[in-house]
């Protein structure tokens, strides 16, 4: 009889894995790179889980920042200002985002397609409006002051190389953990509603109650993820849960592709670019130049869902074929130039 959670590819990979995260901070000697590579471990899973969302389940949200922001604010309300134990106020940073993705999965997930998204990315500003807004309870645009450094017992995680310990191994867990859902009948069902969901309905695959699971699982992986940022950072603020960092998540999830792997790659991918971007360009680093952020991951996330869905072919034959005759992109190129005669135009 098989166990029900079985090592995907081995253990010696499991345990070179470990290895590696116990190593690597004696390995990174410099300090802002061991903090990327801490912020890079925080993002991953919520990437993790908007995989399993988008790419298993096949349904679109844009409103993973709004429970990644409500896991970091429960943590920080509950022991900045109420003195809860840091690993109980973690749990609850996990548990309060489920909740709410319990609560308000079944209707949003009627809805299909852009609808969906819209939906969620809806859901992604009320909850951001509400963390400005609730002043009294969440410090409003101010942010919450008073979170202290994580501790388990006499061990507190008061350094990046500490924490960079944790986060990882956190990490290590979670991908064994999805390795196994995919790999079991609940991957096989998330699969074939992602392929028809009418087909899977006829399979006798409940759809809606799978759909709504998933979802709950991603709110409470993107919940972990904002609990380990409030205790990393000690501070919340609303500004890191606004429509930027659910670009910046979709963005992750579409550059990891379709493995539960690929949330590594997305999430370094995109955490790298966003230092790189605040290097460059630095009236994005001063807050003057948001804008432009939000612009170039527009642009980026656009691009590369164009790039997946053609396999990067008609875009490129596009831009040749648009460069040797601009005013194709004027109105009325279809019909032809209207500047131009009939047989100018033939030739």
């Amino acid at each position: 009889m098989k166990k029900a959670l079985a090592w995907p590819a081995g253990r010696w990979r499991w345990v070179l894995a470990v290895a590696a995260v116990l190593a690597a901070p004696f390995v990174i000697n410099n300090g802002y790179l061991l903090g990327v590579a801490v912020v890079i471990g925080i993002h991953a899973p919520v990437v993790l889980g908007l995989i399993l969302l988008m790419n298993y389940a096949g349904q679109v949200s844009l409103g993973q920042a709004a429970f990644y922001g409500l896991g970091a604010y429960t943590a920080g309300i509950l022991t900045a200002t109420y003195k809860w134990p840091p690993l109980a106020a973690l749990v609850a940073a996990v548990l309060v985002p489920g909740a709410v993705a319990a609560v308000v999965g079944r209707p949003l997930l009627r809805l299909r397609e852009q609808y969906l998204a819209l939906a969620t990315l809806g859901l992604g500003i009320l909850v951001f409006i509400g963390f400005n807004e609730a002043k009294a309870l969440t410090g409003g645009p101010s942010g919450l002051l008073g979170i202290p450094y994580f501790s388990l017992g006499p061990l507190v995680f008061d350094r990046d190389a500490k924490f960079f310990h944790l986060v990882w191994l956190i990490n290590v867990g979670l991908f064994w953990l999805a390795g196994n859902l995919v790999r079991s009948p609940a991957g096989r069902a998330l699969r074939a509603i992602h392929d028809s969901e009418v087909a899977a309905q006829a399979v006798g695959i409940d759809t809606g109650w799978w759909k709504w699971q998933v979802l709950i699982f991603s709110a409470l992986l993107a919940g972990l993820a904002g609990g380990l940022y409030a205790f990393y950072v000690c501070f919340v603020s609303p500004s890191p849960f606004g429509l930027v960092a659910s670009i910046e998540f979709v963005l992750m999830a579409v550059l990891g592709g379709g493995s539960i792997w690929g949330a590594l790659w997305g999430a370094a991918a995109v955490t790298v670019l966003v230092e790189v971007l605040r290097a460059v360009v630095p009236l994005v680093h001063r807050g003057a130049g948001g804008e432009f952020e939000i612009i170039g991951l527009g642009v980026l996330l656009v691009g590369l869902l164009l790039w997946r869905h053609t396999g990067g072919r008609e875009p490129l034959q596009a831009l040749r074929r648009y460069c040797g005759r601009p005013w194709r992109l004027l109105p009325g190129a279809a019909r032809g130039n209207p500047g131009l005669d009939r047989s100018q135009r033939s030739r």
